[in-house]
């Protein structure tokens, strides 16, 4: 009897972890490695196409995902919020899963690909930043030829090398000016967005205090996210003509994070469903700046939730 009852315990055993086996290896899936482009994104997954095979994968992020970004020389790295997973930066992505979808463990962002991305997603033009930097680049080498031509009788060879070294400038202004465009006509390829709700926060001059109107006015926009598949939540802040350009960017950027704080502390909204925050300064003035009443209107962020149609589509 007592044979009887070990072999059905260790026959039960055995099936148990026969069984667990199974389950984990067909939730764990392979370890995965790749590069790409985030074209889209909801509240928990990201569309990425790999650059190495031009396929989109659907990247899934979880509570446990690491956001991080090299930090100096050697090995260390700065983690960064999932707020930075914007669409057109690209990435590195670690994982498990299969060649259409990943769970990741790990994503690694280029410092200057996040700032570029950041700018274009700002509603600034990079392409004339870059051709502000590229033009002086170009007066300076110019300058350097005529110094050396002045001389060339003396230093023939000298004269030659800047005028190589002038040649190579405009080339590398030609190859930047291509990967500027073409980032730039990646966020104009990105699916479109469906916003679902909106609010307007507004804030009393120099501050980035909420009110107690329009803490009631984000707690309802957030319960009507949360009950959407795939949302995600856009802030942008917003200041007034008044003060100088450097305290209007901080200011603007100070009111969009009260109202991320806000979301994330009261309303219990996931960090990984808010985009990065903008601050827009005063730029886009929602009225004009010269009346009381103009410049309390400007003095907002503005906060959308919104669903992506390609990634809804994919999933």
């Amino acid at each position: 009897m007592k044979q009887n009852s070990r072999w059905i315990v260790a026959r039960t055993a055995l099936l148990w972890i026969l069984c667990a086996g199974l389950a984990y290896g067909a939730s764990d899936g392979k370890k995965v490695k790749f590069s790409g482009l985030i074209t889209g994104r909801d509240g928990e997954n990201l569309t990425v196409k790999n650059l190495k095979t031009s396929t989109n994968v659907i990247v899934a992020l979880t509570d446990d995902t690491k956001v991080q970004m090299p930090k100096g020389l050697g090995l260390r790295h700065s983690e960064q919020s999932v707020t930075a997973l914007i669409p057109g930066l690209k990435i590195e992505v670690e994982g498990t899963g299969t060649d259409a979808r990943v769970v990741a463990k790990t994503i690694n962002l280029n410092k200057d690909a996040l700032l570029l991305a950041e700018t274009i997603q700002a509603g600034l033009d990079p392409t004339k930043q870059q051709q502000g930097t590229n033009m002086a680049n170009i007066a300076a080498n110019q300058q350097g030829v005529a110094a050396n031509a002045q001389g060339v009788a003396a230093n023939q060879q000298q004269g030659a090398a800047n005028q190589a070294a002038s040649d190579a400038n405009a080339g590398d202004i030609a190859v930047n000016q291509v990967e500027i465009q073409a980032t730039t006509q990646r966020f104009n390829d990105l699916s479109e967005y469906d916003t679902k709700a909106k609010a307007t926060v507004y804030f009393a001059s120099g501050k980035d205090t909420i009110s107690d109107s329009d803490k009631a006015a984000l707690s309802l926009l957030a319960q009507a996210a949360i009950g959407l598949t795939g949302y995600i939540i856009q802030v942008k802040g917003y200041a007034d003509s008044s003060g100088n350009a450097a305290m209007n960017q901080q200011l603007s950027m100070d009111r969009a994070q009260a109202v991320v704080a806000y979301l994330l502390q009261n309303c219990s909204v996931p960090l990984r469903h808010i985009v990065a925050p903008g601050a827009m300064g005063i730029a886009d003035p929602a009225a004009p700046n010269e009346t009381a009443d103009g410049r309390a209107d400007n003095r907002r962020v503005d906060v959308k939730v919104v669903v992506n149609r390609g990634v809804a589509g994919a999933m």
